[in-house]
């Protein structure tokens, strides 16, 4: 099952700048479409590949920062392709 993950990470401190970073250079290294925007990054892929990659890598991102919040929305289907039609 194909899914498109929108992620939008948070630090909650001064110096928030590193972890983001960090975070999104893990996910570009993946073998997973990866897409980003000023404010969240994209990932498109299959299922379980998306959601193992996840699992290590905001596990990772959230030892690297004191606080942080991370939003996520998942839909059912890769819509790495998409463009609006109006």
């Amino acid at each position: 099952m194909k899914i498109s993950v929108e992620l939008t990470i948070t630090p909650l401190q001064n110096d928030f700048e590193p972890a983001i970073i960090h975070f999104i250079k893990k996910l570009r290294a993946s073998n997973l479409k990866v897409m980003e925007n000023p404010l969240s990054t994209q990932v498109y892929g299959d299922y379980n590949e998306v959601m193992e990659l996840l699992t290590t890598e905001i596990k990772e991102a959230f030892e690297l920062m004191e606080s942080g919040l991370l939003y996520m929305k998942i839909v059912k289907s890769d819509r790495h392709d998409y463009e609006p039609h109006f």
